[in-house]
């Protein structure tokens, strides 16, 4: 029996319509970055195109790797394909690798994305969408099943994302009913989910003013690391493609401590 396969056109419409980026106004392109072969049969996920993922995506011979951190930003602006930034275009041109990124719609989709799945990890219910930036609600909150200390709280998340939890409380024995999550690099986030009435903040990140902010304002604030929290949404998105197609996905780690 032959591997099933696809086309990178079927594989780029099957995304638009699941995460329908052009609904975002992002920090950069979202969709097909790099374009490689025209006919896809196995499919890499990770959280971002680096150098590490991008060689493990040749060496398993894959035709493209779909990541939620991609090689374009806007806040680079035009830049030289040089350096470090040459050794991950080559390969992906030389080896024919389409690359697709998605980054804002890959955070905000209530099935798929990183905020809906960490909330489910936590048994989060009733989700709603929080956390307004540029016109979309990126965030995802609700209950908990049932409340937990602050600290508690913190030792499941650690246990769920296997990664250090740093936690801001004003009290670290208070029970917490309510979560708003907004993964990655959301640290200034945190007032936005007090506003829509969480008890806690999930986040990737936090800086030494959002420490004090969050504590003098009564909110529980968690950082997970930036990685560790983003792992979901393309994993997800992975098991999803994978059921669609037929096809043969699997899944680069990328470990990192931020």
């Amino acid at each position: 029996m032959s591997p099933v396969k696809t086309t990178r056109q079927q594989l780029e419409a099957y995304f638009e319509e699941l995460l329908k980026p052009a609904e975002f106004d992002d920090y950069g392109p979202n969709g097909l970055q790099v374009e490689g072969a025209e006919e896809i049969g196995r499919v890499a996920f990770a959280v971002s195109a680096t150098a590490e993922s991008i060689a493990d995506a040749i060496r398993r011979e894959a035709d493209a790797l779909v990541v939620h951190h991609g090689l374009f930003w806007d806040f680079h602006g035009a830049k030289p394909i040089t350096g470090p930034f040459a050794r991950r275009i080559r390969p992906l041109l030389k080896n024919d690798i389409n690359l697709f990124a998605y980054h804002l719609p890959l955070d905000a989709h209530p099935f798929v994305g990183n905020n809906a799945v960490l909330c489910k990890e936590l048994g989060v219910q009733d989700l709603s969408p929080f956390g307004e930036f540029k016109g979309s609600e990126i965030g995802q909150g609700g209950a908990l099943p049932e409340p937990l200390s602050a600290d508690a709280l913190r030792q499941e998340l650690s246990r769920i994302l296997d990664h250090t939890v740093i936690l801001a409380s004003p009290d670290e024995s208070a029970l917490v009913n309510s979560v708003g999550v907004i993964t990655g690099g959301a640290n200034n986030e945190w007032a936005r989910a007090q506003a829509a009435g969480f008890d806690a903040y999930v986040t990737g990140e936090i800086s030494e003013h959002n420490w004090h902010e969050a504590r003098e304002a009564g909110m529980h604030f968690y950082a997970g690391g930036h990685n560790a929290t983003e792992r979901f949404g393309v994993q997800a998105l992975m098991q999803q493609t994978q059921s669609y197609f037929q096809l043969d996905c699997f899944y680069i780690p990328s470990p990192n401590p931020a």
